[in-house]
């Protein structure tokens, strides 16, 4: 089952366990400059505005009526982030894990490869959580992503457009399949007294010029961020229990259009939150290997390189900029905890 709430996605499997729930939210968030260099994650700037696409029947492109699912407002060259939070157990002081599998249009974000309905290992074509707690972009190569960045679709920005050469989905794809009820119980045992107590919210969900309406992803800066290897079996997956959800894109002028609603402001430039001296960060987890990353994502242009070889100029304020404040994030914290001091 999938519910749209407080602008954020829960994807929950009851028919699995009472816990098996995970919550997807859209972080609006600086683009990094597409310079060559790699830079440290920027910040959650607030999460896009969501809609059901069957409340706009009428004034959608048909195929998303078609897919059904959600749509949110980016503006041209705007960046976006997702932030997954697994729901946490109170009886096993753990957050209940699921695998999720995230494409830009066809092309599987991770893998580079055509969508699938099926987990892969060889090579890995998802991400786990709460193990991986974000996703920014196309894994290109260890360590290393390419930020997710809106571009108009039909233009060949895309990395569908440039993989498959055909404009056919834009948006993102989301599919969610959570660890076997079994399996969880038996990897994750109760816990008779536990350390730390906090409240979750019910959802699971932890917040922190135009072109035509339909927009895709495109790669874009590069960036410093792991993708974690899954540290479990992949029998362990139950996928006959998977949900799968569209998510399109709407150019942010055509959202005034569709809605009635104003889009969000401009997000800042990454000159002016560098010239605020406001952090950057770094995640650290010192238990987790990375995946290899993606030839064919490798392989793409990033829309620097393809406005160059186009002679266009689609990314405004794309100056570098110096970093001087890095704030590095530890895995191992779940909502509401505080780091204690060790001496």
């Amino acid at each position: 089952m999938v519910e749209l709430k407080h602008d954020g996605l829960e994807f929950s499997f009851p028919e699995v366990h009472p816990n098996a729930a995970l919550g997807v939210a859209f972080q609006r968030t600086l683009r990094i400059p597409d310079d060559g260099s790699d830079y440290p994650l920027p910040p959650g700037l607030g999460a896009f505005p969501l809609s059901h696409v069957d409340d706009f029947g009428a004034k959608v492109p048909a195929a998303w009526i078609e897919h059904g699912g959600v749509m949110l407002p980016m503006y041209q060259a705007e960046a976006m982030w997702l932030n997954f939070q697994a729901r946490h157990d109170d009886e096993r002081d753990c957050e209940y894990p699921c695998a999720i599998m995230v494409a830009a249009g066809t092309i599987n974000a991770v893998s580079g490869s055509p969508w699938t309905n099926q987990l892969g290992r060889e090579p890995q074509n998802y991400l786990v959580a709460p193990d991986q707690p974000w996703l920014d972009g196309f894994c290109i190569e260890r360590g290393v992503i390419r930020q997710f960045v809106a571009m108009p679709l039909g233009d060949g920005y895309s990395a569908e457009e440039q993989i498959t050469g055909k404009a056919e989905h834009g948006g993102l794809q989301l599919m969610v399949v959570p660890m076997k009820r079994n399996v969880y119980e038996r990897r994750f045992p109760k816990v008779p007294h536990r350390r730390w107590q906090g409240t979750v919210e019910e959802s699971g969900l932890v917040f922190c010029c135009c072109a035509g309406p339909e927009m895709g992803l495109a790669p874009g800066g590069r960036m410093r961020q792991e993708i974690y290897n899954d540290p479990y079996d992949l029998a362990d997956w139950d996928i006959a229990a998977a949900s799968r959800c569209f998510v399109h894109i709407v150019n942010s002028c055509d959202w005034c259009r569709i809605t009635e609603r104003p889009p969000p402001t401009t997000p800042p430039t990454a000159r002016q939150y560098a010239a605020a001296r406001l952090p950057w960060f770094d995640y650290y987890n010192e238990t987790g290997k990375a995946v290899a990353g993606s030839a064919a994502l490798a392989g793409l242009k990033s829309v620097a390189e393809m406005g160059k070889a186009k002679r266009q100029a689609p990314l405004p304020e794309n100056d570098s900029v110096p970093i001087d404040r890095v704030v590095t994030l530890r895995a191992g914290l779940r909502p509401g905890q505080v780091r204690e001091f060790q001496a």
